[in-house]
């Protein structure tokens, strides 16, 4: 077992800004939009309509199929109606508007705590399901679906993932120094599914507060220890994670299970321990505000459906005399960047950071030709050649994209982006190949599907 993984990189990490901040609650006053589509699978179905009096926790979209995810109102007052609205993408999708009546009302009493032991396995996967939590900090995959691996008894690691690798963030640090035991019991319960396994606890270093309070709750305990991690660039990354804790390489085109491993990010498991224990739905997560922009960068317990202009002004707006150049949903690294910031928060997002320099912007004003230095390759945490990659890329060779330099296996992390002397935009190029060969093969297979 090993500390890190191949490759990455060393960005400026810029915790400091919010890294001491403890986490306060945001108690939205405007209205909620809910997106249907908050999680990877089919966008859920509604089962509220316009006039209906919904309460905090109340489930108002059904899953639709076994990788869904129900969508959970996290305000009380009236459904106002079903309509497109503009999501973080800057594409309109269906959402459900509730007019907040600012009470938060809950639908049930969320603070009494139930015996676990006389809880069968099978029913902790179905409170999971239940309460619609998804892989919290990514690119939110339901989590019933990822702890039903085909052969649980092959499962030889559950891994916690507490590396939170992103510049900028620190909502996680910030629940791992408070809620350790809570997320160290939501690790138990996940075992309890796969009896062969261990759970590690992947804590990056420059982290000393929570690997300490993370190890004081682990202390004693059956199956679980913590394991700090070097300080690296994407050492939260799944393929990152196995690699130094399973001790294996990631192979491409393969899921985690079939190394015997499982993943689950830190508030992913704290949000499991509140489903199971107290019957809390996922309607809230830990959630970090900073960016040079900021006027007070911190760290927010935030609920589903808010906006994200709301929150910024509820934590003090922008900071005097800085003109904000970009905001991203999440870190500089593997962030989206917002058109505007009247779009709602949904389930699997983890942070606003608010930038005085759009280092794309001067990236774009140096960039020159490849140098041919092989930096990208050096950096690259899955083995491929970004190099060879963009080249294909920018010759529309799809098919040596994807069949010969397997360019669909990048997790588009920016670690070749961020150390090509060139500044060539490697990412993004991958980005959007990636999105014209999706699209490509789903043309494909409706065509075939339309001869049959």
């Amino acid at each position: 077992m090993k500390d890190t993984f191949r490759g990455g990189v060393h960005p400026a990490g810029r915790k400091e800004l919010s890294r001491d901040v403890p986490l306060r609650e945001f108690l939205p006053t405007g209205e909620m939009v809910f997106p249907l589509a908050q999680h990877i699978g089919k966008p859920a179905k509604p089962i509220v309509k316009k006039g209906d009096t919904v309460l905090v926790g109340q489930r108002i979209a059904e899953a639709d199929g076994f990788v869904s995810a129900h969508v959970i109102c996290s305000c009380s007052g009236t459904v106002k109606g079903i309509e497109k609205r503009k999501t973080l993408m800057g594409s309109m999708a269906d959402c459900i508007v509730v007019d907040n009546d600012g009470q938060f009302t809950p639908a049930e009493d969320y603070t009494r705590r139930q015996d676990t032991a006389s809880i069968a396995n099978g029913d902790i996967l179905f409170r999971i399901q239940n309460a619609g939590i998804v892989g919290l900090g990514g690119a939110g995959f339901p989590t019933h679906v990822k702890l039903q691996p085909k052969n649980p008894e092959l499962i030889r690691y559950v891994i916690a993932n507490g590396a939170e690798c992103e510049p900028y963030l620190t909502c996680n640090d910030q629940l791992m120094r408070t809620e350790a035991d809570a997320i160290v019991e939501g690790l138990e319960l996940v075992l309890r599914l796969f009896p062969n396994a261990e759970g590690v606890i992947g804590i990056e270093r420059n982290k000393p507060e929570a690997i300490a309070a993370m190890q004081k709750a682990v202390s004693g305990k059956a199956r679980m220890r913590v394991l700090p991690l070097k300080t690296k660039y994407p050492q939260g990354g799944e393929r990152s994670l196995i690699q130094a804790i399973a001790g294996v390489d990631f192979p491409i085109s393969k899921l985690p299970a079939d190394v015997g491993c499982v993943v689950d990010n830190v508030g992913t498991l704290y949000a499991i321990q509140r489903a199971v224990v107290y019957n809390e739905p996922l309607y809230r997560q830990v959630f970090t505000l900073t960016g040079e922009a900021a006027a007070k960068p911190g760290n927010w317990i935030v609920r589903d459906g808010a906006s994200f202009a709301e929150l910024l002004q509820t934590a003090g707006g922008l900071k005097d005399g800085v003109l904000l150049k970009k905001a991203l949903v999440g870190g500089p690294m593997m962030g989206i960047a917002l058109s505007s910031l009247d779009v709602p928060i949904q389930k699997q997002n983890n942070g606003l950071t608010l930038l005085a320099e759009d280092a794309n912007e001067i990236a774009e004003a140096q960039m020159t030709a490849c140098l041919h230095c092989g930096r990208c390759t050096t950096v690259c945490p899955v083995g491929l050649l970004p190099q060879l990659m963009a080249d294909a890329a920018i010759d529309h060779d799809y098919q040596r994209y994807d069949e010969k330099l397997y360019g669909l296996e990048c997790i588009q992390c920016g670690s070749c982006t961020y150390i090509c002397p060139a500044k060539r935009p490697l990412m993004q190029i991958f980005k959007q190949t990636k999105a014209e060969i999706m699209a490509q093969k789903r043309a494909q297979a409706a065509q075939a599907g339309g001869k049959k």
